[in-house]
C-alpha cells in the first residue's frame, strides 16, 4: 500500500467495479467458452483472439459469447455484501461505476434483476477493453473526478492493470482462484466487498 497517495485532497469520490466475480459471484467458464469457439483452453483472452478472426469466425464467437452472457445474467447471484456496499457508497455521495468486458446491456440487466443502481457503465462497445485505461478514464470524466480519486475494484489482473494505467487505486477482491498470483498489483486486497467501506472510511479520516 502506498500511503502517500491517500491525502485529504485526494479523498475517494468514485468507485468503479468489475461485474462478474466482483458485483456478482463468479460464473463464466472461459476455458469452456474458448473450446466452444474453437480455441485451446489456454489460447488467451477471448476478446483479443476475436480481433484476429475472419468475419465468419467472429460471428460464431459473438454467438457463443451472447449465449453465455445471457445465461450469466439469468443465473446471476450477488456476491455477499455487494448490494449493501453499493447502497452505503451512494449514501456517502460516492459515484458508482461498472467497467466490464461484457456488453453494457448485460450490466443493466444485472442491475434490474437485483435492484441495483449504477451511475455509469462502460462495456466493450465503448472502446478499448481492460486492461486498457480507457474505461477508467471515461468514467472518471463522466463523474467529474480525477483518476486518483477513484478506486477500481475487481477480481482479476486486468482490473488492477487498468487502474494503474489510469492512475486510479487498484483494489483486489479475492474471489478468483488465482487471486494471489496478481495480488502484488493491488494497493488493497479484500476478501469481502464490504471491506471496501472500511478502507474508504479510514481515508476520510486521514
Amino acid at each position: 500500500m502506498r500511503d502517500a497517495r491517500f491525502s485529504k485532497k485526494m479523498r475517494i469520490k468514485a468507485v468503479i467495479f468489475d461485474l462478474d466475480g466482483t458485483i456478482t459471484e463468479p460464473f463464466f467458464d472461459f476455458d469452456a467458452m474458448r473450446r466452444e469457439i474453437g480455441f485451446a483452453p489456454d489460447a488467451g483472452p477471448i476478446l483479443e483472439l476475436m480481433e484476429k478472426m475472419t468475419p465468419q469466425q467472429r460471428a460464431k464467437a459473438e454467438e457463443v459469447l451472447r449465449k453465455h452472457e445471457q445465461r450469466a445474467v439469468a443465473e446471476s447471484t450477488l456476491n455477499p455484501g455487494a448490494k449493501e456496499t453499493l447502497e452505503a457508497l451512494r449514501e456517502k455521495g460516492i459515484s458508482i461505476g461498472i467497467l466490464t468486458r461484457n456488453k453494457k446491456e448485460n450490466a443493466f440487466e444485472v442491475a434490474k434483476k437485483h435492484g441495483l443502481k449504477f451511475d455509469g457503465v462502460v462495456g466493450r462497445e465503448e472502446g478499448p477493453v481492460k486492461p486498457d485505461a480507457f474505461g477508467v478514464q471515461y468514467l472518471c470524466r463522466q463523474f467529474g473526478v480525477e483518476s486518483g480519486q477513484a478506486m477500481v475494484v475487481g477480481d482479476y489482473l486486468y482490473d488492477l492493470l487498468c487502474a494503474r494505467a489510469a492512475g486510479a487505486i487498484p483494489v483486489l477482491l479475492t474471489t478468483h482462484e488465482k487471486a494471489q498470483d496478481f495480488a502484488h498489483q493491488a494497493d488493497f486486497v479484500i476478501a469481502n466487498i464490504t471491506d471496501l467501506l472500511k478502507i474508504i472510511e479510514q481515508k476520510r479520516t486521514v
